[in-house]
């Protein structure tokens, strides 16, 4: 007799309620991993990613910090380096930009540096972009910065499993992680098992969020529900648009996004970072390189302004939306198909 396997009970879960979960697992589950930052402890955490873990496993395992995040990420690299497994919470994205020395001389190095003797496996989560009305120094867009820092992994989920996913496996990484949390994405709702949550894709590979033959988007963290929402609506202009979901920056998946790129013809990359000198100069140039042969337009960038982020009543006009997607597409050169 054989007995039907039973499958697991599925609720409604946040973003925030996964990376909670995330973190709580990987504490239970290997006694090296330690949370530290501002209000981590007591509190949970600004944004209550944290909550609860001081109380389980006690004030030496989810630390509260003072307000230096040099010093915090300075301690992370003296764990790493005596054995620890160190997850870092920079309260908010601009709030790390004190701690880049630390990241970009001796975290993002040190394996190099000692020939592969001592890797750093620290994760720095990092709740990162706009759509929350927040002022400056909390709605920048930083990937940029990490991108272009040899020795970093850099991800950042846009559901509910990749968040639980990714925060896992960037916890397990040997490697220094920059775990970029979308903040306008923290409350977004699936259903989702905490007790059986669902295998996910590798740090390292993109997904086809939306399969599609007239164009690509390009796109990852707050701006994958944009782009969705923005293919949905380009069905009554007579588009199909596919929608790649990068998941991680750095490594880059060439491998998915070529092969979507080929079949389509088109792209345009979209995200909230500043357009000059952003992520998505870089992956419009590697398509290029790919793909030149295969494209039937130029690609096109839907890009934050150039801008200091802009004051709350403001930030609807500097954040990539469904409209400025539907307008690059529409430049994508389609008199050429009629």
């Amino acid at each position: 007799m054989t007995t039907a396997a039973v499958k697991p009970a599925l609720k409604p879960a946040t973003m925030a309620q996964a990376l909670q979960r995330a973190l709580r697992d990987a504490m239970a589950d290997d006694p090296s991993v330690h949370v530290l930052g501002e209000d981590v402890g007591t509190l949970g955490g600004v944004f209550r990613i944290t909550d609860g873990l001081a109380a389980e496993f006690g004030d030496d395992r989810c630390t509260d910090t003072p307000l230096a995040e040099a010093g915090i990420l300075g301690t992370a690299v003296g764990m790493a380096m005596y054995g620890l497994r160190p997850v870092v919470e920079m309260q908010f994205d601009a709030f790390a930009y004190p701690s880049f020395e630390q990241l970009i001389s001796h975290v993002a190095k040190m394996r190099n540096r000692t020939r592969g003797a001592m890797p750093l496996p620290i994760t720095v989560r990092v709740p990162y972009g706009g759509g929350i009305g927040g002022v400056e120094h909390h709605s920048d867009s930083s990937e940029a910065y990490y991108m272009a820092t040899p020795g970093l992994h850099v991800v950042t989920p846009a559901t509910v499993d990749d968040a639980y996913g990714l925060l896992r496996a960037a916890i397990a990484s040997d490697d220094p992680v920059v775990f970029l949390e979308p903040k306008r994405l923290y409350w977004s709702k699936a259903s989702w098992s905490p007790d059986a949550p669902s295998a996910v894709e590798p740090i390292g590979r993109a997904v086809v969020r939306r399969p599609g033959s007239s164009a690509t988007l390009i796109t990852y963290g707050p701006s994958v529900p944009v782009c969705l929402e923005a293919a949905e609506a380009a069905r009554a202009e007579g588009w199909d648009l596919e929608v790649v979901d990068l998941r991680s920056l750095v490594p880059f998946d060439d491998e998915t996004v070529a092969e979507s790129v080929r079949r389509t013809g088109r792209a345009v990359v979209v995200h909230e970072s500043n357009g000059f000198g952003g992520p998505g100069g870089e992956i419009a140039a590697r398509v290029t390189e790919r793909c030149f042969h295969h494209l039937e337009a130029p690609v096109l960038r839907v890009a934050g302004f150039d801008i200091p982020y802009p004051p709350p009543m403001l930030e609807k006009h500097h954040l990539p939306g469904v409209d400025r997607v539907l307008d690059a597409v529409a430049r994508l050169q389609w008199e050429a198909d009629s």
